[in-house]
């Protein structure tokens, strides 16, 4: 079973193999089709496409953050239309530094589905190791998939607010974490307390994820001896926290939670405290 990272030559022999799913995740935060058209024109034989907006997020309600984490039942019905049983195993890819595929990789393990991977260097690392591209759509044979939600992996702003012994970590750029060039929420600044690690340093220069052992020290560094069960993930609307905790699970620091709501529902409110 994969169910954190593989490469593109683990990867290659299975694309044939029915008991194996491949989800391309490639999105644009500045420009929501280009993800979609990316897939249309070439894809990695056999994926099929999820979009973050429709797909992998649920309905706004203009305080519930950009993108919202779908009920429960939204996600088993996605997960069902692409085609992915129990004993099915998943891979995600999007452009190159997953962190599209991290969201889905972690909505399924939330939902108890483990066999769930991340291409280490996307779609770019699979054409530049040789791989082979396929046109058009698929459509998946659709399957019942039963969830088995931890619901104690995910946090809600609330729970957030009552504080704790937890430790925030904010997945966005260390200038935005200062609240400075806010460019996509109302509000500029991060959570009371929160500290910062900008998920791209989870990366290196092609893209793909460090050794497990350079990642575990920078991790350690900015942990400080936490316990990593006490580890709260969030970033600006959930989506690159997945990253930080894929990353985390990668060094062999397990068991960190994610605030899906992530800033974008923190700052909805203008109650809640905010520091820069």
């Amino acid at each position: 079973m994969h169910s954190t990272l593989i490469r593109p030559a683990d990867l290659a022999p299975h694309l044939a193999d029915p008991r194996w799913v491949i989800v391309d995740c490639r999105f644009d935060l500045a420009n929501p089709s280009w993800g979609e058209e990316q897939y249309v024109a070439g894809h990695i034989p056999g994926a099929r496409y999820a979009h973050l907006d429709r797909h992998l997020s649920g309905t706004k309600t203009g305080t519930n953050g950009r993108h919202p984490l779908p009920t429960v039942e939204q996600m088993a019905t996605t997960f069902g239309a692409l085609g992915i049983a129990p004993d099915t195993q998943v891979v995600a890819y999007d452009a190159d530094s997953g962190m599209y595929a991290a969201r889905l990789w972690w909505m399924l393990r939330f939902l108890g589905h483990d066999a769930v991977a991340v291409l280490d260097g996307g779609f770019a690392r699979w054409l530049a190791e040789g791989g082979a591209v396929q046109p058009g759509r698929v459509t998946a044979t659709p399957t019942a998939f039963s969830p088995a939600p931890r619901s104690d992996w995910r946090l809600t702003v609330d729970e957030v607010a009552a504080g704790g012994h937890r430790l925030l970590v904010d997945a966005r750029a260390p200038e935005r974490f200062r609240g400075m060039n806010e460019t996509l929420d109302p509000v500029a600044g991060h959570i009371p307390g929160a500290r910062n690690y900008f998920f791209q340093q989870n990366l290196t220069g092609e893209k793909t994820f460090k050794p497990a052992a350079e990642l575990r020290a920078q991790w350690e560094a900015v942990l400080q001896g936490q316990d990593p069960k006490d580890v709260v993930m969030y970033c600006g609307s959930g989506v690159t926290a997945c990253h930080n905790l894929l990353a985390m699970e990668v060094s062999g620091l397990t068991g960190s939670r994610i605030f899906p709501g992530s800033w974008s529902e923190w700052c909805a409110d203008p109650t809640r405290p905010v520091e820069t």
